[in-house]
């Protein structure tokens, strides 16, 4: 599995549709999606998938308002349940030979959670069918039987050199469990089979907040082969002070495929943000590194400037964009949660 940071050929993403995802709040969302859009389509294509001809029409005529280039821009017509594409579309693999790209289609179940799934799981298949790639469906036998492995995009991320992080508490927990009776040994084996991973590293808990329970996209991300960004939160007060600082030490003990130390650079997160008594997943870990711009949330908080600083220095090829994102996370999900790469291959 490559990294994100290496060169694209797509990112994909679904139109938003579900009003269920953002109650009371649906208004905003579309223009923050065509504002992603018109920064991904500055360097590679934007392939968005939409449920039919009239909610495409919708989505033209938002981007053409945004002013996105419509060669930049491709709609596949497949009817989605939701739009976290990170968690329900394919995690592509690369090989140096024939064929260079294939999918990985792991099971897809809502977060164990949430019942509308089954239209979002058929992503990986649909998209494997429309441009002839191989895909493959991890699987475990499990008390004599073979059962399909669940994973999301959002619990990983890897160094595209062999290394992956992950936690225990989105994939090892007893809630909102992936894979019951199936132990650390053998997902780290699946992780070598499917994803080419050498070495996993685990952490403990996620962020307040996070209905994924524990997706390591809001806490922990590499920015190259040998650094990883983790957020902290310095308020002892606060519930995120303790896991936090946990990641954080098991990162700095941690190595790379190698044997190699990381090194460990703190993020902040911003002052907790809260609606309809409900605080939110909010995180700036949760930003996307496209081809030209890594795409940053914000929340019009004193730490987004810190945040974007930080970012601004560990990628400074790329311009950080920033993506006002106070909205968008009352769906739970942000920049990160809402995009997947397709990797170019020669």
């Amino acid at each position: 599995m490559p990294a994100e940071w290496e060169r694209h050929e797509a990112t994909w993403i679904a139109w938003p549709h579900n009003r269920d995802d953002w109650p009371g709040k649906f208004q905003p969302i579309p223009w923050i999606y065509a504002d992603i859009v018109r920064h991904l389509a500055r360097g590679e294509q934007v392939r968005i998938i939409v449920n039919d001809g009239a909610h495409q029409r919708s989505a033209e005529r938002t981007l053409k308002h945004a002013h996105v280039p419509p060669d930049r821009i491709e709609f596949f017509r497949w009817k989605t349940d939701r739009v976290w594409t990170r968690d329900s579309g394919p995690i592509f693999v690369t090989h140096e030979k024939n064929p260079a790209l294939a999918i990985t289609h792991w099971q897809f179940n809502g977060w164990a959670k949430y019942p509308n799934y089954k239209r979002d799981e058929k992503l990986p298949a649909l998209i494997a069918q429309k441009f002839g790639l191989d895909r493959w469906r991890p699987e475990l036998e499990i008390n004599g039987r073979l059962r399909r492995v669940v994973l999301e995009g959002g619990s990983i991320d890897v160094n595209g050199c062999g290394t992956m992080l992950t936690t225990e508490e989105c994939l090892l927990s007893d809630l909102q469990q992936r894979n019951p009776d199936v132990k650390r040994e053998q997902l780290e084996q699946m992780f070598a089979d499917y994803l080419g991973v050498r070495k996993t590293i685990w952490l403990g808990n996620g962020i307040a907040g996070d209905d994924t329970h524990g997706h390591v996209d809001d806490i922990s991300r590499f920015v190259s082969p040998d650094t990883v960004v983790t957020v902290v939160e310095n308020n002892k007060s606060d519930p995120n002070h303790a896991p936090l600082q946990e990641n954080l030490r098991r990162l700095r003990s941690a190595t790379d495929q190698h044997g190699k130390p990381l090194n460990v650079i703190e993020l902040p997160l911003p002052s907790p943000v809260w609606f309809r008594k409900q605080r939110l997943p909010a995180s700036y870990a949760n930003f996307y590194i496209a081809n030209a711009a890594v795409l940053v949330p914000i929340f019009n908080d004193a730490n987004d400037r810190v945040a974007l600083r930080i970012l601004g220095e560990l990628f400074p090829t790329r311009d950080v964009v920033s993506i006002y994102c106070g909205d968008f996370i009352w769906g739970l999900g942000a920049i990160h949660c809402a995009t997947q790469q397709q990797p170019a291959v020669d």
